[in-house]
């Protein structure tokens, strides 16, 4: 496994396998402050003389156990008070060169020596918060659970500073109570203190957390004798402002070719109580957002985008239980919008049909309590959505294309001992009028055995579509077993869905209708060798049938190797074998089936030291189909060059000629299903550039052009028995040329903790009417001398805590 950042790092220690028994829990004494700490960087408060200290500290990896160097030492000192827990220590070097920095932003760790704090604050083994600064000062913090992994996009406002020194650097953190969650019953935590030497390749914990041991927050050590903290109210407002100016020169001198915006609306987070938060947003703003990498797609299936709204990925932990939540369908395409132009009456036109539902407001319910209840409840309403039609006389009226519509989540999670825990989700859509609604319940459970060696793991779901005709009822399951323990893992485990199934109101599922199989087995070695640092070998099996019929769809297995060598750089080999099989899917039409053909494949892949100036990952696939004689390769390319601490540029290049697949291309009027023996050449360009003034303050550029052509070759008739007969009659137009390009420059300002000036600039252009067969280049210049958006916006955000201003005003 390639894992060179905190998250890929902890989500392999959740991941991998666990060991026989596990070394005795370390123990740190929780004292309070005797007097105030000033939070500069600098360990010189007389507080700091008689705090317990946190020392001798064991590798992670890649040497699993060692005691680290004298020369390296960390030394980590931890204090509390009435408001907070405060955080300092010196992290060692030989020289000063040994410390590897850079400003990258925050959440963002980049070629940084790190170093942090991981708290599970109600000592429940499974769950936990993390806070880590770099050299430079810049922050990082995240969640832990055993089933989402880390998840770096929750944020929290705290305080830390740095200072760098001849030998080393050294680091102050204060954080409120206010960025925690637990109970004034607690006694003790568990704490883990985790650093990484980038450019040593060494990763350091407090209490040994080893590779061969399933899971990271149960093994860390324990803060003990904690006394007379309370939970604070916990209230903070963050207001904004913004004001959007958009030009997109239009063919008609009348229309306007300036639109302006102004919005202005407020987050709030409230605690409940001592386990409980509310989080609100109140007429969201979402506009400057990352631009979507949009592509060509030419499967039978939606495109999965990421979600890039942080209020739907901060702290969503719970809601992702069951992988029933799809966010990006909050907002996402009107569900009628595809039916406005089989309503119109003659001589009628659409003027306006919105891609996106306008979203009025969403607040989220998380948190857990002291007997491990977690317990989480999302809810969001979406405006009426009308597409603009007009006659010929210039008369309008409006057609509805999505209804008022409310989504909702309830989520029961009980944490149980031996990092096991059981689940109970709800999503549930309600659309006004007559459209249908949707509600799917699944019962969840992750079970682990007394010596953490074994796993028995499962869901149990059932969808429900009621109204305007839609009233069916569907069922599925996945149930495994596996092995954690030890350097050999398997897990085996069955996946139905019945032909009812659907959970795509809220969530995300490409198909139904299956019963499928799968086996994974894997062994590493995690001493390092005379050549390598670690090494990891995994075998994947999987096999597909129908479940209503039982028809055999699909099978495949694949063999990979890769790990770390001893120059830090990361290697890999994948090969694999797809036997023939047979797709329903592919021919668009229920009742028709498509004989898929065999395959072999083969990937390399490898990366550099990315603690160098100069970094560069790659690899590259083909694979031979026996169909046509097709040919499909996939290169990727991506380097990096950082020219001081501050300045970066990142360029990446994504190359997938395809020759001779078949594909569906079109149906024709005497209801043939039309295939195609075709090219496709895909060419994904990405620069990046990142230059950070403080570590509060940068700026970064992001440019992309994506091309992808499809060429006809020859036209086929898919015949009842899901073989290819040649059609030389038809001589329908099928071929594509589809081009995005897209600039997202933003500059970001923290004034404040928790406060943010944002200036953003988009560029948006594409195009899908140019000819086939011109050329990468022809078709790059069309596309940026093609009419293109620019959006210019400005975000202003300032964070109110309650107990600050309450503090003041006192």
């Amino acid at each position: 496994m390639k894992c060179f950042s905190i998250k890929a790092l902890c989500f392999c220690m959740l991941l991998t396998a666990a060991a026989y028994s596990q070394p005795e829990k370390r123990k740190l004494e929780a004292k309070r402050a005797n007097s105030a700490i000033k939070v500069d960087g600098v360990l010189d408060d007389a507080a700091w003389k008689d705090a317990p200290l946190a020392t001798g500290f064991v590798e992670m990896r890649p040497n699993a156990g060692a005691k680290e160097n004298y020369d390296n030492r960390s030394e980590i000192y931890i204090l509390y008070d009435n408001t907070s827990i405060y955080v300092a220590g010196y992290c060692h070097e030989k020289t000063a060169d040994s410390v590897s920095k850079e400003l990258a932003g925050r959440d963002k760790i980049g070629s940084n020596d790190f170093v942090g704090v991981v708290f599970d604050t109600y000592n429940d083994k499974i769950n936990g918060s993390g806070f880590y600064v770099t050299p430079l000062g810049e922050q990082y913090d995240a969640k832990y659970s055993n089933t989402s992994g880390e998840d770096d996009t929750w944020n929290a406002v705290w305080y830390s500073e740095t200072k760098l020194q001849k030998d080393g650097w050294t680091f102050e953190m204060r954080i409120p109570y206010s960025a925690l969650r637990f109970s004034a019953k607690g006694k003790e935590w568990g704490l883990n203190i985790i650093r990484k030497r980038v450019k040593g390749g060494r990763q350091y914990s407090w209490n040994p957390v080893l590779p061969t041991i399933n899971g990271f927050i149960n093994q860390g050590g324990l803060w003990t004798g904690i006394t007379d903290i309370k939970p604070p109210v916990r209230l903070s407002l963050s207001p904004y402002f913004s004001t959007y100016l958009n030009y997109y020169p239009k063919p008609n001198p009348s229309d306007k070719k300036f639109t302006q915006t102004i919005n202005g609306g407020m987050d709030v987070k409230y605690g409940i109580n001592q386990n409980y938060t509310l989080d609100m947003t109140l007429i969201p703003d979402f506009g400057q957002v990352q631009s979507d990498k949009t592509v060509l797609n030419l499967s039978p299936f939606e495109v999965k985008y990421n979600e890039n709204r942080s209020f739907f990925t901060e702290g969503t932990e719970l809601f992702n239980k069951g992988g029933l939540f799809y966010s990006r369908r909050i907002g996402g395409r009107p569900i009628h919008a595809y039916d406005v132009n089989g309503q119109l009456n003659p001589n009628e036109h659409v003027t306006e049909n919105p891609l996106e539902t306008k979203l009025v407001n969403a607040t989220k319910i998380s948190g857990r309590n002291q007997k491990g209840l977690g317990i989480g409840f999302f809810n969001a309403v979406t405006k009426p959505m009308y597409a603009i039609v007009e006659d010929d006389k210039g008369n309008s009226r409006k057609i509805e294309t999505n209804p008022l519509t409310n989504y909702n989540i309830l989520v029961f999670d009980q944490t149980l001992k031996h990092n096991s825990s059981i689940s109970l989700i709800n999503t549930n859509v309600l659309r006004s009028g007559s459209d249908y609604d949707a509600n799917v319940t699944a019962a969840v459970f992750d079970l682990y055995n007394k010596k953490n060696i074994y796993n028995v793991f499962g869901k149990i779901a059932t969808s429900r579509l009621s109204g305007n005709g839609k009233n069916t009822n569907g069922y599925a399951h996945n149930l495994g077993f596996g092995k954690t323990g030890g350097r050999f893992n398997f897990n085996f485990n069955q996946d139905l869905t019945d032909d009812k199934y659907n959970i795509n109101d809220m969530g995300l599922l490409f198909n139904n209708n299956e019963l499928a199989h799968y086996l994974w087995m894997g062994y590493k070695w995690v001493k390092p060798g005379k050549w390598y640092n670690n090494m990891y070998l995994n075998f994947n099996n999987n096999l597909s049938h129908r479940f209503k019929d039982g028809s055999y769809q699909s099978y495949n297995f694949n063999v990979n190797i890769n790990g770390q060598l001893k120059n830090l750089w990361y290697a890999g080999l994948f090969v694999n074998r797809v036997f023939a099989g047979n797709d329903f899917y592919e021919p668009r039409v229920p009742g028709h089936v498509f004989k898929t053909s065999s395959s072999v494949g083969i990937n390399v892949w490898g990366n550099t030291n990315q603690a160098k100036k100069y970094y560069v990952e790659g690899s590259y696939f083909v694979a031979i189909k026996k169909m046509f004689g097709g040919r499909s390769s996939e290169y990727n390319l991506s380097q990096r060059y950082r020219f001081n601490d501050k300045f970066s540029l990142t360029y990446s290049l994504y190359f997938a000629p395809v020759y001779n697949s078949a594909g569906f291309a079109d149906v024709d009027p005497q209801n043939n299903i039309i295939f195609s023996r075709r090219n496709i050449h895909t060419i994904d360009n990405n620069l990046s550039a990142k230059y950070n003034f403080t570590k509060n303050s940068g700026i970064t550029l992001v440019a992309r052009h994506y091309w992808s052509e499809v060429i006809t070759k020859q036209f086929y008739t898919l015949q009842p028995d899901g073989s290819l007969a040649e059609n030389n009659q038809y001589n329908k137009d099928v071929n594509q040329n589809f081009n995005i390009f897209t600039i997202d420059m933003v500059y970001t300002w923290q004034f404040a903790p928790g406060s943010f000036l944002n200036i953003v600039w988009k560029n948006a252009t594409g195009s899908s009417d140019y000819p086939v067969n011109r050329g990468y280049f022809k078709n790059f210049g069309n596309t940026v001398g093609s009419t293109q958006n620019n959006n210019l916006s400005v975000k202003f955000l300032y964070y109110i805590d309650y107990l600050s201003l309450k503090k003041k005003r006192k």
